[in-house]
């Protein structure tokens, strides 16, 4: 997911590809190799290209990095690739321990601080905040590893680290979070007490078309006609087509708070977005990237842990969507935040809340699901 915000720091690379005609002679000849030249240049440091998603740090982000890591409870635990992630635990409980997934890909735990700063005191769970790798509080490779495997594995890796297994550990994902929560329990829901898919279908391709067949319908005519023209022409870093997305699609389907808290504008402010563009594509608006064509729909049968669907009725996502995968999945139930959107675990907090919290109770006391 990615917002306004994030949107005016980086202007995309565009390319200009020269159309064929007669072949070129002498000084035209060499002006053909330097353009040659430039563009095998301007690919060796394409992220999309590379791989290469590695934000830089400023002296500022280093102060900031160096005073999140002396908070109460983080941990930089290691990879077995060399690299370090962040965690922090809020809470403690041996029963209920609840790893948060991130949307984005490569948004921070920052947002989903609305969990750890309910759940632990009002019902004594331990929620543990992460930055997978690539996002802002943790490493930041230069290589091309970014794939749903490796991702997995890294998950598998936190856990183990942190001492969960199948009698405490809950797995919640928002968003792209949400894709990796599924992906993990696909592999390693043995090690699984409970899942939670916040916000999150099981399929790139129906993402996008609810998006081009409901929410784009819904928009008045002649903001959608501009908003389009923008993407036709690659304008998407226009201030006045980031202000329309803000104001026409985020404020009514990301977050429908009047004013957005710190911990939601600060965690997109710090969203990798080359990362997020590699993966999700330019924008919430309009998706693409390496996920594009993702769809585990056919694979929901073989989740057999206790799942919770959370859905809302204003999200980028179908809610009906949401609902129909608790029915899928073995073992599953499905919440409906009918106040909420993308981010309903702050503008539909009460109900999430509630749901999610007595999710986890009937999972503990061994109750069905349906």
């Amino acid at each position: 997911m990615r917002f306004h915000y994030v949107l005016t720091l980086a202007v995309l690379p565009l390319f200009i590809i020269a159309s064929c005609g007669e072949a070129p002679q002498g000084d035209a000849l060499q002006e053909g190799h330097g353009h040659d030249a430039e563009q095998a240049a301007a690919a060796a440091t394409d992220y999309h290209v590379t791989g290469n998603c590695a934000l830089e740090f400023t002296a500022a982000d280093s102060a900031r990095r160096a005073a999140k890591f002396a908070e109460p409870g983080v941990q930089l635990l290691q990879l077995s690739n060399g690299y370090k992630v962040f965690t922090q635990t809020v809470g403690e409980s041996s029963d209920v321990k609840i790893l948060t997934l991130h949307g984005g890909p490569a948004c921070t735990h920052e947002y989903m601080k609305a969990l750890s700063n309910v759940l632990p005191e009002a019902q004594g769970y331990e929620v543990i905040l992460y930055d997978q790798l690539g996002s802002y509080y943790s490493d930041q490779p230069v290589e091309d590893i970014w794939n749903i495997d490796r991702w997995c594995e890294e998950v598998e890796e936190v856990r183990k680290q942190l001492g969960l297994n199948a009698d405490n550990f809950y797995l919640l994902g928002n968003s792209w979070g949400g894709i990796l929560g599924m992906e993990y329990a696909l592999r390693y829901q043995n090690n699984l007490k409970g899942l939670i898919v916040c916000n999150m279908v099981t399929s790139i391709p129906e993402y996008a078309t609810y998006n081009e067949e409901v929410l784009r319908p819904q928009m008045d005519q002649a903001i959608l006609d501009s908003l389009e023209g923008f993407e036709a022409s690659g304008d998407i870093q226009n201030p006045v087509f980031l202000q329309l997305v803000q104001d026409h699609f985020y404020n009514k389907h990301l977050c429908r708070l009047e004013e957005w808290p710190e911990d939601i504008t600060g965690s997109f402010e710090r969203l990798n977005y080359m990362l997020y563009d590699l993966m999700q594509g330019p924008s919430e608006f309009r998706v693409g990237g390496r996920l594009i064509d993702w769809d585990i729909t056919d694979q929901l049968g073989d989740i057999t842990v206790p799942t919770l669907m959370v859905g809302a009725e204003h999200d980028t996502m179908d809610p009906d969507k949401m609902a129909q995968q608790a029915t899928l999945v073995a073992n599953g139930r499905s919440l409906h935040c009918a106040n909420g959107s993308h981010l309903c675990m702050w503008d539909d907090q009460e109900v999430f809340m509630r749901g999610v919290t007595g999710f986890i109770e009937d999972v503990e006391a061994g109750r069905p699901m349906r």
